[in-house]
């Protein structure tokens, strides 16, 4: 073991005095071979489990042989032992792979195991654990796809072991100990492989893993052409090979992983050098880790944030940005914002909705964005008029498929499934004189989703205009549209929608029935001004969500996620399970809100998805309610 002395002392201790222990880290940190070789030195056997979503209970402890049961009933001898009971009956060590993706329901069943040291199975009987069985879990807490928040009730029967990256000199020596490359190599392949994690535009850096193959495809393509040392060609072909499929962009980031990778090797090998920069040796591990061996490197925080150069009392905010409009806009501003008003609105209070339809046809940007700012016009009637037509216009441009089910799942009969077989149901619904089951007879096991509670939060700050605005309407529009159409477990849902500024808004209670159109022409009317409170709109969303029947609590957060009042928002996700950010960007991306709010996303379990245009809300919001 290389640079993991201190995590071995303390997952030794831990095992020798009956802890159960869950091991969290990026991939690549030595995690299962962290295991192994604890489980070598003490002489116990690993029985392992892969987690996924498809682990049901029965898979995990076991089930009855149903040909061995038709034969000869519910006997001791007709069990077939899972890696659970597995583990159990030989003292052996429990090794729980991903823990963070396996269902609820099968993570249940280890509580009592976790707690008294026993299992009860039914028409089995009780299983007791050796006296050296341990559950020892690992889980990636970076990777939000696919995966849920483990419960209370086991997060508290665990001890908590977090590995960390190594540092530089330890990750050398695991590359050439594996490797066997030539030092220069190694230590390009390793400084290159450690940038990817720093880099502003990457959400995953690679692991030692990618550097051990990099210096392998480095050297072997070197041998190949004949060169001694590499050219930088080479480097830049083997960099490309080994790290692009390894590393994982930030969401709202329009580049690929190889344009990454030639920015980073521009810096440690520039372009007119004939070789790269010598490799400094390494910091002294504790000075480079910060003494803190507990946390993966993470990206530089966003200018303003807590931790950066910049950061001061004030809270980050909008800088640079223009000033914040008027609550409502005179036919001049309008004129002067867009070019086809005169020809909507040829005269005061006047409103040609089929001069609007020709203009959302020909311009549906252009067209919404100018109905967006109608709606707050200084001309009362012509005001009037655009908030009776927006509602339509946003509800027709914000149609998207039904929200589909997800969040907790729980296992569920159903006659004719794909899951596991139910064996006491279906001899209970079989007749043996009517011959052999038929596949229509049999009764599985499945996963059936529940219901998702699902609360919108806009954005209506003085930076939301015109394009903003007008993609705010299509994306509630398309929220209120999607939950109440066939929401999770096809029934309608009513979500609750909020507004925020230097206040919270609620447009509509969840669970409360409100018109759509009547929600959008309202929401498209409203304008804010002074600050921007994230964190009391989170709260906000929170406490609406607090009293729904929901396995889970969804936020979809419309917003530059740059606050400039209030709580830090990374703090205020209590009672949130999952937060989904769309990142209004109608002028282009901003750098300060990409980080933000894929920090805010990522910190709520969710995805960030920027939004430039009208037609790309339909995809983000599938995308976030898939």
């Amino acid at each position: 073991m290389v640079g993991l002395d201190r995590e071995r002392e303390v997952l030794t201790v831990a095992l020798d005095t009956g802890r159960h222990v869950v091991l969290e880290g990026p991939p690549g940190t030595g995690k299962s071979t962290l295991l192994h070789a604890i489980a070598r030195g003490s002489g116990r056997r690993m029985v392992f489990v892969e987690g996924n979503a498809e682990l049901t209970p029965a898979r995990l402890v076991g089930a009855f042989d149903p040909a061995q049961v038709l034969s000869t009933g519910y006997t001791p001898a007709a069990f077939v032992d899972g890696p659970l009971l597995t583990a159990l009956r030989e003292d052996g060590l429990l090794y729980l792979e991903e823990m963070n993706r396996v269902p609820e329901e099968t993570l249940n069943v280890l509580i009592t195991v976790l707690t008294e040291g026993e299992i009860s199975v039914p028409r089995f009987g009780t299983v007791t654990a050796g006296p050296g069985f341990r559950l020892i879990a690992a889980m990636n807490p970076f990777d939000a796809v696919g995966t849920a928040r483990v419960s209370q009730a086991i997060a508290d029967r665990m001890c908590r072991v977090v590995l960390g990256y190594q540092s530089e000199e330890a990750e050398r020596r695991i590359t050439s100990a594996v490797t066997g490359r030539p030092d220069a190599a190694v230590a390009l392949a390793v400084g290159l492989t450690r940038r990817t994690r720093g880099h502003p535009d990457v959400r995953m850096g690679s692991s030692v893993r990618g550097a051990i193959d990099l210096a392998h495809v480095l050297t072997g393509l070197a041998d190949l052409r004949g060169e001694d040392p590499p050219v930088r060609g080479t480097a830049r072909d083997a960099l490309h090979a080994a790290l692009s499929g390894r590393i994982r962009i930030a969401d709202g980031v329009d580049r690929t992983p190889e344009s990454v990778l030639d920015e980073i090797l521009d810096e440690v090998w520039p372009p007119d050098a004939e070789s790269p920069p010598e490799q400094p040796d390494p910091a002294d591990p504790a000075e480079e880790t910060g003494g803190d061996r507990g946390k993966a490197d993470g990206p530089a925080p966003a200018d303003g944030a807590p931790g950066s150069p910049s950061a001061g009392p004030q809270q980050p905010g909008r800088a640079g940005r223009p000033p914040r409009g008027p609550r409502t806009l005179g036919r001049d501003q309008l004129a002067s914002r867009h070019e086809g008003f005169a020809e909507v609105s040829p005269g005061l209070g006047e409103l040609d909705a089929d001069a609007l339809d020709d203009a959302l046809s020909r311009d549906p940007e252009a067209a919404a964005a100018l109905l967006a700012d109608l709606a707050v016009a200084t001309d009362a009637e012509l005001r009037a008029r655009a908030r009776r037509i927006a509602g339509r216009v946003f509800l027709r441009l914000g149609r998207v498929g039904p929200a589909r089910s997800r969040g907790t799942r729980r296992l569920g009969p159903r006659r004719g499934g794909h899951g596991d077989l139910d064996l006491d149901r279906t001899l209970d619904a079989w007749h043996p004189g009517t011959g052999p089951p038929r596949p229509e007879d049999l009764v599985t096991r499945d996963w059936t989703a529940h219901r998702r509670a699902i609360c919108l939060v806009v954005d209506v700050s003085g930076s939301m205009q015109g394009d903003a605005v007008a993609l705010a309407a299509v994306a509630a529009a398309g929220v209120v549209l999607a939950c109440t159409n066939g929401g999770a477990g096809g029934a309608a849902q009513d979500p609750g929608v909020l507004s925020f500024g230097s206040g919270v808004q609620t447009l509509a209670a969840h669970g409360v029935p409100r018109p759509a159109q009547e929600l959008v022409a309202e929401l498209v009317a409203l304008r804010g001004h002074g600050t921007t409170d994230l964190a009391a709109a989170l709260r906000a969303a929170s406490a609406q969500l607090a009293g729904a029947v929901a396995e889970e609590r969804t936020v979809v957060l419309l917003s530059d996620c740059l606050h400039t009042a209030g709580d830090d928002p990374l703090g205020a996700l209590a009672g949130i399970d999952r937060l989904h950010v769309l990142l209004p960007v109608p002028g282009g991306p901003d750098a300060d809100a990409r980080r933000a709010a894929g920090a805010l996303a990522a910190r709520g379990g969710g995805l960030c998805v920027p939004v430039a245009r009208l037609g790309e809300v339909g995809a983000a919001l599938t995308r976030v309610l898939a």
